[in-house]
C-alpha cells in the first residue's frame, strides 16, 4: 500500500475499467469469496500514468493484455467518491478517505474465453458475467453507485453513439434524483472549464 498514490486531500488515485463485448454487454466481476459484483479497478502507483495502471490492472484482474482490447473512451477528469466511515482505515498513513478514479471504456476484441482470473497472487474475482448497460449501478456496493452512473453516462456514447439506453424504470426515485443532479453538475463543470 505504500506505493499507492494518495493525494493531499486523502483520495487514492485509481482506475476503473468498463469492458464491453461485441453485443455492448458490460463485464462485471464477482469478488472472490463474496456476493459482490463490480467493474475491474485498481490503484495507480506513484509515478504511473493512469493508462499504464489501467493496462496493468486489466492483466492482473482479468488476464487481458493491450492486444485483447480497444480503448474507446476515458473520462475527462477524475471521478471521486468518499468511503463511508466504517471503511476508512484510520491507522493507515497517509489517511485514505476515498478514491479518485479515471475510468476507461474498452471493447473486448479477443474471444471472451481470454478473460481469466489467475494472473496475480491474490485474485480479485472468481467469476464474471455480461450485463445490460445500466445494470452495474444496481450490482455495485452502495457507496460506488453514483460514480458508476457518472462514468457510464460520460463514456456510454462511445458504445451507444445514437443515445444511451434508457435508465431502468426500476431505479428508485431517489437514485434518479441524485444521478440527475450529478450529471447536471458535471455538465456545468465542463462548460465552465
Amino acid at each position: 500500500m505504500s506505493s499507492d498514490w494518495i493525494d493531499a486531500e486523502g483520495f487514492r488515485a485509481n482506475v476503473g475499467i468498463i469492458l464491453a463485448n461485441t453485443d455492448n454487454k458490460l463485464m462485471l466481476g464477482g469478488r472472490v469469496g463474496a456476493r459482490g459484483w463490480q467493474f475491474p479497478q485498481g490503484g495507480v502507483l506513484e509515478g504511473e500514468e493512469p493508462v499504464e495502471a489501467m493496462f496493468r490492472e486489466l492483466h492482473e484482474e482479468i488476464g487481458l493484455v493491450e492486444a485483447d482490447v480497444e480503448v474507446l473512451a476515458v473520462t475527462r477528469d477524475w471521478l471521486r467518491y468518499e468511503l463511508p466511515d466504517k471503511f476508512i482505515r484510520r491507522h493507515s498513513k497517509p489517511l485514505c478517505i476515498g478514491q479518485k478514479q479515471r475510468w476507461f471504456m474498452l471493447r473486448l476484441i479477443s474471444d471472451e474465453s481470454a478473460v481469466c482470473f489467475d494472473r496475480c497472487d491474490k485474485p480479485e474475482f472468481d467469476r464474471a458475467r455480461w450485463v445490460d448497460f445500466w445494470r452495474p449501478v444496481n450490482e455495485v456496493i452502495y457507496f460506488k453507485r453514483r460514480v458508476y452512473a457518472r462514468a457510464l453516462h460520460e463514456l456510454g456514447p462511445s458504445l451507444h453513439p445514437n443515445g444511451l439506453p434508457p435508465r431502468p424504470r426500476w431505479w428508485p426515485k431517489r437514485w434518479r434524483t441524485v444521478f440527475e443532479k450529478d450529471i447536471s453538475a458535471a455538465a456545468t463543470d465542463r462548460t465552465e472549464s
